[in-house]
């Protein structure tokens, strides 16, 4: 798959920016629409956000390896496998945004305090196919770039579900 290269200050902008644009995308929705699915085969919101809680999870430790460590090995974790080791999609959205939106902030502290020479930390991981390099950077650009895929589908299941005849349910 192709990856959008960003650099430092790229990716910690649209970092910043997931939480405050699910609020805002979110905001009018009720606890049922949250969990409405907008068609088969799709997520609803509620769902979307605990595929995004799994990733930061699985990648925000990566991160924190690389930097707690010199050239770590890592092997690789899904977190769509992860993410059954979760409640996550159990738990009422706002609950759920209010951690994700914590742990982001959590996240962001430590990358905003980095040197420029520790987004180039290494880590080899393991797993399916070839043994790869990673750095901090390429992680941060990959949970940021992932996000924005997201955002957009977002505000795809609040259009369907606002236009939706039982979006009143």
């Amino acid at each position: 798959m192709p990856h959008e290269s960003l650099n430092v200050e790229e990716a910690l902008a649209l970092l910043a920016e997931t939480p405050p644009r699910i609020a805002a995308i979110t905001a009018r929705l009720t606890p049922a629409q949250l969990l409405a699915i907008p068609g088969p085969d799709e997520w609803s919101a509620n769902d979307t956000l605990a595929h995004l809680r799994s990733c930061a999870d699985v990648w925000g430790k990566c991160i924190r390896t690389l930097l707690d460590q010199n050239a770590p090995r890592l092997r690789a974790v899904s977190p769509r496998a992860w993410i059954r080791k979760t409640t996550y999609r159990e738990q009422q959205f706002r609950d759920s945004f209010r951690a994700f939106a914590a742990q982001r902030a959590d996240l962001l502290t430590v990358l905003t305090s980095l040197a420029p020479e520790a987004w180039s930390r290494t880590a080899t991981v393991t797993g399916p196919g070839k043994p790869h390099t990673v750095t901090v950077l390429s992680y941060a650009e990959r949970l940021a770039v992932h996000e924005r895929r997201h955002l957009e589908q977002f505000a795809r299941i609040v259009t369907v579900i606002r236009e939706s005849p039982r979006s009143e349910e």
